[in-house]
């Protein structure tokens, strides 16, 4: 993941995306602890940490962010929440 050029690229600061616009669509199944997902105008999105707003922004494409739906969706993860 690389930046196509509009200055947005993977690992920037997420304050630089703005304020508006993030979302916390899983918002209350993990005791305050969020990740935030924003819709970048060329289609990307940004995902960020609730509780470190500031902290790093990891950027994907509309591709890989499905692929990466449809693993959760599909159990490829569910390995890592079990203890």
């Amino acid at each position: 993941m690389s930046s196509t050029g509009s200055g947005t690229y993977n690992g920037m600061p997420a304050t630089e995306l703005g304020e508006q616009g993030w979302e916390c669509p899983w918002s209350g199944t993990s005791g305050g602890q969020c990740v935030e997902t924003k819709r970048l105008a060329d289609g990307r999105v940004a995902f960020r940490q609730s509780k470190d707003p500031a902290g790093p922004a990891l950027i994907y494409t509309p591709e890989e962010f499905s692929a990466f739906v449809a693993g959760i969706k599909n159990g490829l993860a569910d390995h890592l929440t079990k203890s």
